[in-house]
Order: structure tokens, then sequence, then C-alpha cells
């Protein structure tokens, strides 16, 4: 991976795209993380998408549309501790187990969601 690149350059939308909609068909099996979205999935995937485009380097849609992403603010509401974090993850990596990614971005991808899913938590 050239560092000049970013994961966006490198996969595109379009693995982007898969990866949020395989990450929410595995939210929509999970009734732990299906107590904390709306029974519409739909708005909270392109949330995600826009999201994802935005940290891995591409267009910043989300944050002209939605402000700065403020993560623990958006989510301090939900109750988040280890094991609804491990939810989250698991759904994450079954996701992006189903992207044909080349290790090296796959890595780094997981490093970046692990980071995340930690500095969410809210509650022991």
């Amino acid at each position: 991976m050239n560092t000049s690149q970013t994961i966006y350059d490198l996969i595109g939308e379009e693995k982007i795209r898969l990866l949020t909609s395989y990450f929410y068909q595995e939210v929509s099996k999970n009734d732990a993380l299906k107590k904390l979205y709306p029974d519409e999935l739909a708005p909270a995937e392109e949330r995600l998408f826009l999201f994802l485009l935005q940290v891995f380097g591409g267009p910043e849609t989300y944050s002209e549309q939605r402000g700065h992403p403020r993560l623990r603010m958006r989510h301090a509401k939900w109750k988040i501790d280890a094991a609804m974090r491990d939810h989250w993850m698991n759904a994450m990596l079954v996701a992006l187990d189903q992207v044909e990614l080349e290790t090296n971005i796959r890595e780094a991808m997981m490093s970046y969601f692990v980071k995340a899913a930690n500095h969410m938590i809210n509650h022991e």
C-alpha cells in the first residue's frame, strides 16, 4: 500500500458500500445490536456508508451533511459496554470477511474499527 494512497483510493466506493451492506445484514441478525437501531435500517446504513467513505479518504459528504462526526457524543445515548462492542465488532468482522480485500488493507481497516469500537465504550 503506497502511503500517499488512501484506502478509498485503493478499494473504491463500491467495496465500502458492500462492506456497509454486509455489516447491516449482520446487524439485522443480532438481537442485541438491533435494539440500538430503528426498525428501518436503511438511513443508518447510508450514514455509516458516508462516514466510512470519509474516514477512509473519500468524499467528505458525511461532514457536509451532518457536521463533525463526534462519534462518542452521537453514541452517548446508548449503553455501550464491552459486550456490545464485541457484538458490533463481530458484525463488522463478518462483513470485512465478505469483501475481497488485500490483507494489508483489511488489517488497516480492522485496526481502525477496533480503535473506534473501543472508543465508543461508555459503560462498564
